[in-house]
């Protein structure tokens, strides 16, 4: 998807990344290998995970300025599931689209 993004919404400034939990970082490089998704270890002082409060699978969509604008789980709609991943992609452009 994040092909996707550069190649069909260049100008979107749209970044797909992952942030793992305090106190789960032995799965970082397991969660790294082999992947080119960036992927950030959240801290006890910044504390995303108690800002955004996450479920299982939720992927948090920010919008321009960092504030929450979205949440799509994964679990709840697979984007296996090519509507689902229609859905989530045009959720994401929408969100950029209004800066």
């Amino acid at each position: 998807m994040q092909q996707e993004f550069e190649t069909q919404y260049p100008d979107l400034d749209i970044a797909i990344l992952g942030v793992n939990e305090v106190g789960f970082e032995g799965g970082n490089e397991g969660m790294c290998d082999g992947r080119d998704l960036p992927w950030l270890q959240d801290t006890a002082a910044a504390d995303w995970w108690g800002v955004w409060a996450p479920t299982y699978r939720d992927v948090i969509i920010l919008d321009g300025d960092g504030e929450l604008a979205g949440v799509f789980n994964l679990t709840d709609k697979p984007i296996t599931v090519d509507d689902n991943y229609v859905e989530l992609k045009q959720l994401l452009v929408d969100v950029a689209e209004r800066g």
